[in-house]
């Protein structure tokens, strides 16, 4: 069976995650540096080969000595393991909407986890470059502690400073190569 092979187009893409600080608010991060690869034997993409990677290094939260302690052994420790990685076993069409339960391995800090994740397919179009381009939003959660990130504080009131849930949200926009 013929397949189609598409990447990321990282000017029209945003890797994003937000955690509950103090557990009033939510604080946001993104990725900035960062690939998808597919590959689709039809154009509904049920049941791609997904790969997706993203270097931690580019991790950005909008404040730089948060950013740094994320880097640091205490999160991601970025020297030692320096990406996180997503392969799609497996996806399901769940209605005739383009949504899908998308079903894979997350690896973090070595430590590989099966994820479920909601996946939204936007369609096919054509730039007015001539590039296909195929579009989807992903979300999702993880508790972060099963990946190794571990780290917490302590407030003065006994409540801790972070929750183990991280929301995840991605804008993935793929070109299909010729």
């Amino acid at each position: 069976m013929s397949t189609t092979k598409w990447i990321s187009d990282p000017t029209h893409s945003e890797i994003g995650f937000k955690i509950k600080h103090l557990m009033i608010t939510n604080v946001s991060g993104n990725f900035g540096k960062f690939n998808v690869e597919a590959e689709a034997a039809n154009d509904d993409f049920q049941n791609a080969k997904i790969d997706f990677t993203a270097e931690i290094n580019s991790v950005d939260t909008g404040n730089e000595q948060r950013d740094g302690h994320l880097l640091a052994p205490d999160f991601f420790d970025a020297e030692k393991f320096p990406q996180m990685k997503f392969k799609a076993s497996n996806s399901e069409k769940l209605d005739a909407n383009g949504n899908y339960s998308l079903n894979g391995d997350l690896t973090i800090r070595d430590v590989t986890k099966p994820v479920q994740l909601n996946l939204e397919f936007g369609g096919i179009a054509n730039d007015p470059y001539g590039n296909t381009k195929a579009g989807f939003t992903v979300t999702g959660k993880i508790n972060r502690k099963d990946f190794g990130l571990v780290w917490n504080g302590t407030m003065e009131t006994g409540g801790l400073l972070l929750s183990e849930e991280v929301k995840l949200h991605a804008e993935i926009q793929l070109v299909k190569q010729k």
